[in-house]
Formats: structure tokens, C-alpha cells, sequence
């Protein structure tokens, strides 16, 4: 059985302006299904190496595979879906399998728009792909494919199937990473000229954000054995040379105890490896009195989901801070030597030039060591996708990469939204270029932060940030000029519209844990949600995930993680 795995050849001038990420999700791909039996796995990079679709063409002529796997993030299913239809042209008698988030929640338009897709799997796919692969290589398929949870299909006659959804895997432990699988000479973090990796610490997220797709997609919240992720940073660390990690985790600070035993076996370890990840500002605010035992384990840079500096976006995001704390976070990470980037969300209907020029003096009265003004983007499988409605107007998926104005603002065209972007970060980056990074004290945080400024300038000189280049903005004079070359003839399906918001896909979530009664009579928000989501815990005021001052105990935060590890007695969860 010979596994071939393709990651797409999609750029978008986002985060990759600093640098090339390795794509973790082969590894841990690779890993699973090498521990089942199957090792004949070839890998290829076609987004890293820049791959044409000849280049892929000629190594799966070479390769003659049995699977040809790819997967997708929204923005890349069109290439996704392209480089799966080549090789079903090239090697016709493989299985093509698409996997990942887009296609999990999409499928029915995907598998109608890309019929040469013989599967979708959907959701974790380690155990799902491990089921399919075998149902192949015993000579089960298709004859049995209805067999296999977790996957959809087109049955001939026009009908799509989704299986019954494979539960998630309780002992994440279990998955060990291949990362032998990857060319490691590519994957270089560009502020420390090193190899980068992106490991996980956690799967999922406890609560159930609406504009969030974490929890939706792991199903269950699972935190694996902090020390075991520590042997596997070593492993990186000693035997592929890496110099820098980000974890893959949406907030890995939630577990605070695991958290905290993470960095205290980095420290015991002393690797020389430094670390960034994404947070809250409320966890920030918390872990005050730990943030040097941070530093210390390596974590020198911090992403904070600040979103937005208007108290007015603060609350209709949900997030459930305040702007004082916002700056009371970004002063601490900064106090303890660790550098502070502050995410600013810009580009819903009711953005103006004040409203953008308010973030940039907000930037300037917080003074984080980063700034990132990021498109509003709503993913299509969120809910609300479907509150916008009609405000929704551009469906054309590649261009949902936090760099392309999605949405139109009222008040402005979508081109005056850009250069007023482009103008925050000019003046914000040449503030710290000439009054900002070479004074830093820090000289680890300096040549740390030095480096961030060179992959700022390479990216702008190349033209490839904010995917500059191909929309044709080179300052104010060109606005008039610019075309974010939008695929009118890209549509969205009556079906597929409707497809996020019903019983296809349920979430092993449990009720949310209670907080003291002394909360009771509030209304329970998790994570920024509504009112709806929490329907055994609405006398508890849970404000996790960007909000409140309460927060999950270490307790209660053990009492979730073993409930989703306790046996279940529910019906058996089905795709539709």
C-alpha cells in the first residue's frame, strides 16, 4: 500500500511572510499510519517547493500511489481541489482523498464541485484515515466504504453519504509524530534564521465560541502528557535542528496547571530553543505572578487576541474585555521580556478611516512590540456566516486569508480599506524601526525583534506581504488601481449554506463546569458565545477565552478533561 500526501501549493502573503511553516499535520498523519503497519508514505511539499502541477504530475508518475491524500484550510480548497484532479488524471485507479477543516464542514459542495474527490475525511483524521487506508489495502472499497466513520462520498447517483462520525481520539498520547517525513532544510523561521516547528500541546478547545472553529472541528478538548510534548520538542530540537517552535494550540495557556508543567520540563531540560504561542488577555492578566517562569522556559513571543481597540467591536465580538485590560497585559508580557503583539481585527461593514486610525493611536497608547491589523474573515462553516447574511457578498474561498477585504465597508470601497491598513503599519513599523527595537535592553529580545523587522522589510521589498504584488497597491496613488481579482462565478450552494447550521456534524462537548453560585443569575457566555450554548451551566457566568474575570479552576478545568475521557452512553453520532 503506497500513501502519497500533498500539501497544496496555495500563498497568500499572511503569516508566511515570516517564513515557511512546517506542515505539522503530515507528521502526525504520518505517524499514526506508520504505527498501524502502513510505512510506504512519500510526502509532498508543493506549497514549500513552489511545485507546479507538472512538477507533482511527474513525481506521482514516478511514484504510482495506491492513496493520494491532500488537505485544505478554506483558503486552499480550490488549489486542493486541482492538484486532486491531476492526479486522478495521472494515476486514475488511486483513491483521492481530501482532508481537512473546509472539507469536515463543506463537503456537499466540495464533492459537487470536485466529483474526481473520491472522499472527504471529516475531522481528526488520524484514526479516520487509518480505517480507510486499511478498508482499501483489504480490498474493501468501495464495496464497504459506508463501513468507514468519519469520511463522506458520493454514492453514483448523486447522493452524497456522510458516515457516522468517528469519536476522537481519548489518548492523544497515542498519536507520535513523524517529523522525519519533512524536508527539514526548508522550514525556516525568518526573525531567527532557524527551523521553526509547530507542535501541538492540546487538541480542541472546552468551550464553543460562534466565531470560532477549534472546538467544532476536535470535537473534544484534550490535553496530552506535557512532558511527552517536551520529549518531542527534544527530538526536534537534537535530531532536525530546530531552533524555535510555535504551538499549534488556539490558546494553550487554558489548562493553566498543564501549562505551567510544560515550562517547568523545558526549563529542566535546557534546550537551546526559544518558543511563541497565542493567548488571552485575561490569561496574561492571571498568570502575572508566572510570566517569568515563562521567559524562562523560552516563550519570547506572545500573539494576544486584542481584536479590536473600540470598546463598541470589544463587546460585539464578545470578547468580554476591556480595553484597560488589553493594555494591563500587553505592559506585563513587556515588563517580564517577552515580546507583546497585539492583533487588531479591521474590515467589518461599520469600519471607517476614524475607526482604523483609532486602532493605530490605540497601538500607539498600549505600545505593544507588534502590531497586526487582520481582514475580518467569516469562515463559511461558522455561525456567523450565516448571521451576516446578505453582507457576505465575495464567495470566492481563496481570498479568505485575513489579508483580503471579505466583507465591504459602508462607509468606504474596499481599496481605501487596504491603503488605510497599509498606512497603519508603515507608521507603526517605522516608529519602532528608528525609536523602538535597537534600544531594547533585551539582547535576546532585540535580535529577536530586529529579525521580526527584516521579515517585515523582505516581504514588503519582495512584494509580497498583504499579497501586495498581485492586487497592484503600491501606496495611496494606486488605489484606484487596485483589483483583488475576486472569482465572481464562485457561488455558494443552497445546500452547503444550510449545511454548517444542521445535525451533520455533533461535537462530543459535555455541559460546560459550573462556577460558584456566587455567579448565579448571570448569563453564561463561554469563550464569547451566547447564551445558547452552555444549557446545563446558564446560572454560571463562564467567561473563558478573552473575557471576564473569572476564570476555570484548575478543578474545574480537570473535571473537563475528565468527563471527555469518561465512557459515553449516547447514540451513535451520525453525519447527517
Amino acid at each position: 500500500m503506497r500513501i502519497v500526501l500533498i500539501h497544496p501549493n496555495y500563498h497568500s502573503g499572511g503569516a508566511e511572510i515570516a517564513g515557511n511553516w512546517p506542515p505539522a499535520w503530515v507528521a502526525y498523519l504520518s505517524g499514526f499510519l506508520k504505527a498501524e503497519g502502513f510505512t510506504d508514505i512519500t510526502f509532498i511539499d508543493a506549497m514549500t517547493h513552489h511545485l507546479t502541477h507538472d512538477q507533482v504530475r511527474e513525481r506521482l508518475v514516478a511514484l504510482q500511489p495506491d492513496v493520494i491524500g491532500a488537505t485544505a484550510i478554506t483558503p486552499a480548497i480550490y488549489e486542493a481541489e486541482s492538484v486532486l484532479k491531476l492526479a486522478k488524471e495521472t494515476c486514475p485507479d488511486a483513491v483521492t482523498v481530501l482532508g481537512g477543516i473546509h472539507g469536515t464542514f463543506m463537503y456537499p459542495q466540495v464533492l459537487a464541485e470536485a466529483p474526481w474527490i473520491d472522499v472527504v475525511v471529516r475531522g481528526e483524521g488520524e484514526q479516520v484515515l487509518t480505517d480507510l487506508v486499511r478498508c482499501i489495502d483489504e480490498g474493501r472499497w468501495p464495496a464497504e466504504r459506508d463501513r468507514v466513520k468519519g469520511i463522506a462520498f458520493a454514492d453514483g447517483n448523486g447522493k452524497v453519504v456522510a458516515t457516522p462520525a468517528c469519536p476522537p481520539i481519548k489518548e492523544v498520547d497515542r498519536i507520535v509524530a513523524d517529523w522525519g517525513i519533512l524536508d527539514w532544510s526548508k522550514y525556516i523561521y525568518i526573525p531567527m534564521n532557524t527551523k521553526v516547528a509547530i507542535p501541538n500541546l492540546a487538541r480542541g478547545c472546552p468551550f464553543t465560541c460562534s466565531f470560532c472553529s477549534q472546538w467544532k472541528f476536535w470535537r473534544d478538548y484534550r490535553v496530552r502528557d506535557p512532558r511527552k510534548v517536551v520529549d518531542e520538542i527534544e527530538d526536534l530540537v537534537r535530531n532536525h535542528g530546530v531552533g524555535f517552535f510555535i504551538l499549534a494550540d488556539e490558546e494553550p495557556t487554558i489548562h493553566k496547571k498543564k501549562f505551567v508543567e510544560f515550562c517547568e520540563a523545558l526549563i529542566e531540560r535546557n534546550l537551546p530553543v526559544l518558543w511563541g504561542i497565542n493567548t488571552r488577555v485575561t490569561d496574561i492578566l492571571r498568570d502575572e505572578a508566572l510570566l517569568p517562569l515563562y521567559r524562562k522556559a523560552g516563550l519570547i513571543h506572545i500573539s494576544l487576541g486584542t481584536e479590536a481597540a473600540a470598546q463598541l467591536k470589544l463587546d460585539r465580538f464578545n470578547k468580554e474585555t476591556t480595553v484597560a485590560q488589553n493594555k494591563k497585559a500587553i505592559q506585563l508580557l513587556r515588563q517580564n521580556g517577552i515580546v507583546a503583539e497585539a492583533q487588531f481585527i479591521v474590515g467589518l461593514e461599520n469600519e471607517t478611516p476614524e475607526t482604523l486610525e483609532e486602532t493605530y493611536r490605540m497601538a500607539l497608547d498600549w505600545n505593544p512590540d507588534m502590531a497586526n491589523w487582520a481582514m475580518y474573515t467569516p469562515w463559511p462553516f461558522n455561525d456567523l456566516f450565516k448571521e451576516l447574511g446578505d453582507k457576505v457578498e465575495v464567495f470566492d474561498f481563496s481570498k479568505y486569508n485575513f489579508v483580503t477585504p471579505i466583507m465591504k465597508p459602508d462607509a468606504m470601497d474596499r481599496a481605501t480599506l487596504l491603503d488605510r491598513t497599509m498606512h497603519n503599519y508603515r507608521r507603526f513599523y517605522l516608529r519602532k524601526t528608528f525609536l523602538g527595537y535597537p534600544w531594547i535592553r533585551d539582547k535576546v529580545k532585540r535580535k529577536y525583534m530586529l529579525g521580526c523587522l527584516w521579515a517585515f522589510a523582505k516581504s514588503g521589498f519582495q512584494r509580497t506581504f498583504y499579497d501586495l504584488g498581485k492586487v497592484g497597491y503600491w501606496g495611496p496613488q494606486s488605489k484606484k488601481n487596485v483589483d483583488f481579482h475576486f472569482d465572481e462565478s464562485r457561488t455558494l450552494t443552497t445546500e452547503a449554506a444550510r449545511a454548517p447550521h444542521n445535525a451533520m456534524w455533533k461535537t462530543m462537548h459535555r455541559p460546560k463546569v459550573k462556577l460558584p453560585a456566587a455567579n448565579a443569575g448571570a448569563d453564561a457566555r463561554a469563550c464569547g458565545g451566547g447564551t445558547e450554548q452552555l444549557e446545563e451551566s446558564r446560572t454560571a457566568d463562564v467567561r473563558a477565552c478573552g473575557g471576564g474575570a473569572d476564570q476555570l479552576s484548575e478543578a474545574q478545568m480537570d473535571a473537563v478533561i475528565a468527563a471527555q475521557r469518561a465512557p459515553r452512553e449516547r447514540a451513535p453520532l451520525q453525519g447527517d
